[in-house]
């Protein structure tokens, strides 16, 4: 039996995309096997969601292929993010988010009620724990574009608060 890392051990798994549609499957489907590789399992349904929402916009928004990356941060905290080669951050990623945005994304899901696309990065405002975006300009590897990610942690029950 092979050697698994104790679950507080950071980890990290890239994958690059070339922009297809497809690209947002293949996206889930490699999420879904590493959170439930590493117990995080819990996670998952609302991590696909996100992931897909980014990777369609990084499909469709951009011209080149896109890297999906999963990190594990502390205290059991999940970091995903996506780059492309479109340096354009939408708002309100271009900026960090207010004490009041769950509030401000809640307030423009209500007023949008008819809305049949547009939404996803507002999807991710209400479900994940934190987001946010930043440019890549070019470097000594070439690599430009820009770089959107949300973070989720396991949500506590009043069992484990109290233990």
């Amino acid at each position: 039996m092979a050697n698994v890392p104790p679950p507080s051990d950071p980890w990290t798994y890239s994958l690059r995309l070339p922009n297809d549609p497809r690209a947002a499957r293949i996206s889930r489907a490699t999420l879904r096997a590493v959170l439930s590789s590493h117990g995080m399992a819990e996670l998952t349904d609302t991590a696909e969601l996100l992931t897909c929402e980014l990777v369609t916009n990084a499909v469709r928004h951009s011209d080149g292929p896109a890297q999906l990356r999963i990190r594990h941060l502390c205290a059991n905290r999940l970091r995903v993010s996506i780059w492309d080669t479109n340096p354009t951050i939408p708002a309100p990623f271009d900026a960090p988010p207010s004490p009041l945005d769950r509030f401000t994304a809640l307030t423009e899901a209500a007023a949008n009620l008819d809305a049949t696309s547009g939404r996803g990065l507002l999807i991710v405002r209400l479900c994940a724990d934190n987001w946010g975006g930043y440019p890549l300009a070019d470097d000594l590897f070439g690599i430009n574009g820009k770089l959107l990610w949300f973070e989720l942690t396991p949500q506590q029950n009043a069992y484990e608060i109290a233990a």
